[in-house]
C-alpha cells in the first residue's frame, strides 16, 4: 500500500465498491474517510485472508452490534459478489444465533430476508431435522462431533446446558449441518465469542481453529486485525492475546489449558 493519500483514496473507493457495492460519500466525514482509506484500502486488500473469510468476519461482527446499516451493506455485497450464497447465509444466521442469542439472530435473519428480496433471490435450505433419531445415538454423535471440532472431549455434567444444549444440539445438529463449510463456521464463532467477551469460549475456539487446521496462525493474526476494525481495538487486544497464547500451546503440543 502506497503512503500517498491520493492512491489510497482510489484503492479505498474501488474496494468499497467491490465489497459493499456502493460508493463512499463525495464529502465524507472523518469517520467515513477512515473507513474508506484504512478499512477498505488497507485491511480488505491485505493478502493474508481470502475475501470470503473477510465477509464472514464482517457480517458476524456487524450482526453482533445489533446495528442494521453495516450488516445490510455486507450482506448485500456478499450476495451480489457471489462470495456467499443465500443458502449459506441462512445457515450462517443459525450458527450466529447459537453463539449470540436468538434475538440478535432474528434481526440478522430479517436483514438477510430484506436484502434477498431486494435482489430477487430465493434458496432451498434443508429442514433442521426431517427424520426421527434415537436419543442415545444423537447424544453419542454430539460427543464425537465435539471432539472432532474442538479437538478435546466435551465437558461432563450431566447438566441440561452441556447435555441437551452443547452435545445434543450445538454439536449434535448445528455444527454438522452440510449447508456451510467448517471454515466459515469458525469465523462466525470466533467473531461471536469475541463479541461476547467470554474468556473460556474465546480460548477454546481460538485453539480449535488452529489445532484443526481450519485457520493457520498467520490467518488468525489477520483475523484479529479485521475483527478489531469491526468491533474495536480493546476486543482485538483480547483476541490477539488468545491467538498468541494458543499458538504457543499448540506448538509445544499442549492442550488449550
Amino acid at each position: 500500500m502506497q503512503a500517498d493519500p491520493d492512491p489510497r483514496r482510489a484503492v479505498g473507493t474501488r474496494t468499497m465498491e467491490e465489497v459493499v457495492r456502493k460508493r463512499p460519500p463525495e464529502s465524507p466525514t472523518l469517520l467515513e474517510e477512515t473507513i474508506r482509506d484504512f478499512g477498505f484500502a488497507e485491511i480488505w486488500t491485505r493478502p493474508g485472508l481470502d475475501r470470503r473469510s473477510r465477509y464472514w468476519i464482517s457480517i458476524s461482527a456487524s450482526a453482533a452490534t445489533a446495528l442494521t446499516d453495516p450488516l445490510e451493506d455486507y450482506v448485500h455485497g456478499a450476495l451480489r459478489s457471489g462470495e456467499i450464497s443465500l443458502a449459506e447465509l441462512r445457515e450462517g444466521v443459525l450458527h450466529f444465533a447459537v453463539y449470540m442469542g436468538w434475538p440478535l439472530g432474528r434481526q440478522f435473519d430479517r436483514i438477510v430476508t430484506k436484502v434477498a428480496d431486494s435482489l430477487g433471490l430465493s434458496a432451498d435450505v434443508p429442514n433442521l431435522r426431517d427424520r426421527p433419531w434415537d436419543p442415545d445415538e444423537r447424544f453419542a454423535f454430539g460427543k464425537a462431533s465435539y471432539i472432532d471440532i474442538m479437538t478435546f472431549p466435551s465437558p461432563e455434567g450431566p447438566t441440561p446446558f452441556y447435555d441437551a444444549g452443547i452435545k445434543n444440539f450445538v454439536f449434535g445438529e448445528m455444527w454438522m449441518r452440510p449447508g456451510l463449510d467448517q471454515r466459515a463456521r469458525r469465523w462466525i464463532t470466533l467473531a461471536c465469542v469475541g463479541a461476547s467477551d467470554s474468556p473460556n469460549p474465546i480460548a477454546t475456539h481460538v485453539y480449535a481453529a488452529m489445532k484443526t487446521g481450519d485457520a493457520t496462525v498467520d490467518e488468525m493474526k489477520e483475523f484479529v486485525l479485521h475483527y478489531a476494525f469491526e468491533l474495536g481495538w480493546p476486543k482485538g487486544s483480547v483476541m490477539q492475546t488468545a491467538v498468541e497464547t494458543m499458538a504457543d500451546r499448540i506448538a509445544r503440543g499442549l492442550e488449550w489449558m
